[in-house]
């Protein structure tokens, strides 16, 4: 008998209607002799009762002085909440469940609240539980330090737990439950034939993730490549299959499509501010300087190119004008562009094939796109756009590529 770890998201328990669907997948993988692991989110988004965002808001409009360590202790009655309901809908259907905090399933942290890094994983309780025959409800996004202090892990922290207890307990498989059938190769809010992958690679998807792409957090992705757990990414709306997340080499039967297929999907991230720092005689190791002043405040800082001239880098919108004021304060003159995005075209058949960054370029110019910096890795290539051509972006390169075929 395997054990399968299955995480539900805030939109698949907000709703009656939706938890009787989350039964429906939890009954199916039951029949089919799995020991079960359900991970939950906190119910629905911002404004409704119980969701993390709500909760924030909350604290915010009531002080907006909570402590960090106290913050944590509030986010966690989400998940509590989403568990404790669940349960209860199980127990009326006559399947024996037990609720388990991320503390009592076994999950040792940091003591990094609002961002907390999962130091161990002790499932001895969660075994036994399964052992009796029960389905292990487990609060996602959450641990404790070794003092005892309950922890959030982050954003997509309930990803991350899932794909972390699937490591811990050897699982045969981790099921992310989300609103959409599976990974797109763009979203599809804005491509409106974007198609869904039957499978991707853990590199392909950790790159899409981290370019923008908000199906499942990047850490999760990571710790399931680490433990070589497969993930699939399935809706709770639907009976779909979703996508495969693993090593090419699961794909089994499907290795000839990998090798066609160059270019997997686009992801994007909008709201960034090109930074453009020129040397000036008199200062010395200058990329350092700025480099090293951005960490300094706090700044995050991405798409780098350093030349014996200076450098170019993009920050979020939102910390545009604290770089500046830091730069100034070294005795920079930064040049700023404000309003753009990061469009990036993701494959794991990129690296070594002559064209791709040609068929780009074409792309964008035939879309009267103007390209402002570009970059390059062994699966991704980006490029900078205003974002006011981001939509445009998008569309042009994912038609180029013939990911809608």
């Amino acid at each position: 008998m395997g054990i399968l770890v299955q995480k539900f998201g805030g939109t698949s328990l907000s709703t009656p209607e939706a938890r009787q669907l989350v039964l429906a997948h939890v009954k199916r993988e039951l029949k089919q002799n799995f020991q079960l692991v359900v991970v939950v989110s906190a119910m629905g988004r911002k404004g409704e009762p119980y969701a993390t965002d709500t909760l924030l808001d909350w604290a915010a409009s009531n002080g907006d002085s909570l402590p960090k360590r106290e913050r944590d202790l509030l986010l966690c009655c989400g998940e509590i909440i989403s568990a404790a309901t669940l349960c209860s809908l199980m127990e009326k259907e006559g399947i024996p469940a037990t609720v388990l905090t991320g503390a009592q399933a076994g999950f040792i942290t940091d003591d990094q609240y609002g961002n907390a890094r999962i130091l161990d994983i002790k499932p001895d309780r969660i075994v036994e539980e399964l052992n009796q025959g029960r389905v292990v409800i487990v609060t996602g996004f959450q641990g404790q330090t070794a003092d005892g202090d309950m922890t959030t892990l982050g954003r997509g922290g309930s990803d991350t737990s899932a794909t972390a207890l699937g490591a811990a307990l050897h699982a045969d498989m981790v099921d992310i439950y989300t609103d959409v059938n599976g990974i797109l190769t763009a979203d599809p809010r804005i491509v409106e034939n974007a198609k869904p992958l039957a499978h991707v690679s853990y590199t392909e998807i950790c790159n899409m993730a981290h370019q923008g792409a908000k199906v499942i957090h990047p850490r999760a992705v990571e710790i399931a490549m680490q433990a070589n757990i497969p993930v699939r990414v399935r809706s709770t709306f639907s009976e779909g299959e979703g996508t495969l997340v693993t090593h090419p080499e699961g794909f089994k039967d499907v290795q000839a499509d990998i090798v066609d297929r160059f270019v997997t999907g686009i992801a994007y991230v909008g709201n960034v501010t090109q930074i453009t720092v020129e040397l000036k005689s008199g200062l010395e190791h200058l990329q350092l300087q700025v480099f090293k002043s951005m960490a300094e405040h706090g700044i995050s800082v991405d798409f780098i190119n350093v030349t014996p001239s200076g450098a170019v880098y993009t920050v979020y919108d939102n910390d545009g004008s604290k770089a500046v004021e830091v730069l100034n304060g070294l005795g920079l003159e930064p040049k700023i562009l404000a309003g753009c995005a990061k469009v990036s075209v993701i494959g794991g058949g990129i690296n070594g094939v002559p064209g791709i960054m040609a068929t780009i370029v074409e792309a964008l110019t035939e879309s009267d796109v103007q390209i402002l910096q570009s970059a390059d890795s062994n699966t991704t290539i980006w490029v900078l756009v205003k974002k006011e051509d981001m939509v445009q972006a998008v569309r042009a390169l994912h038609n180029k590529f013939e990911l809608h075929q």
